[in-house]
């Protein structure tokens, strides 16, 4: 199917372009969302009409993205979650979580806005991209951790996935020590 692109849609085209597509892909996504129209006769004379009307519309929704995004470019956020000992969470940190922890801090973001290739799914530090207008990318850390002290901890570049190893030989004087303190007539 072939559509007029009514703003620039990445790796597709700009606005104005006549491009074809999978008729689901504009079917399901672009004529939904109003990034496209049909390329008909009509539809052509109607986007020429409005053309204007929609550049500008774009600058400025590209202008308050720019705000946001200079505002949001780099910071961090802190996400508490359960996780086991080697650093695997008990579940996955989704797009919706993310949005809610940014918007909790004052920012106005949508789960969609997210690029999340692999969902989160162990502690750390992690860069997500987030795309606030078509022409507008930033990236901000996600910070995944069991407790506030952990995130401090991870955010100065410490591992808190890594555990005490005991030395074998720490350990047997640990128990040669423990069964000495017992006195000789205690059962093994």
């Amino acid at each position: 199917m072939e559509v007029i692109l009514l703003e620039r849609v990445p790796k597709l085209g700009q606005m104005g372009e006549t491009v074809r597509v999978k008729d689901g892909y504009a079917r399901n996504y672009l004529l939904p969302m109003r990034k496209a129209l049909r390329a008909t006769e009509g539809n052509k004379k109607v986007f020429e009409g409005k053309r204007a009307q929609l550049e500008a519309q774009n600058l400025e929704r590209r202008k308050d993205a720019d705000v946001v995004g200079k505002k949001l470019d780099g910071q961090s956020f802190v996400l508490i979650r359960s996780a086991g000992e080697s650093g695997v969470l008990y579940g996955s940190v989704s797009t919706r979580d993310l949005a809610d922890i940014i918007t909790r801090q004052g920012f106005t973001v949508n789960r969609n806005q997210f690029v999340m290739n692999q969902p989160i799914k162990t502690l750390g530090l992690h860069q997500v991209p987030v795309h606030l207008h078509p022409e507008v990318e930033v990236n901000v850390t996600i910070n995944v951790a069991r407790s506030e002290e952990e995130a401090e901890r991870q955010a100065r570049g410490e591992d808190v996935t890594i555990r005490e190893q005991d030395d074998i030989a720490d350990l047997g004087l640990e128990i040669g020590a423990a069964l000495a303190e017992a006195g000789p007539h205690a059962e093994l």
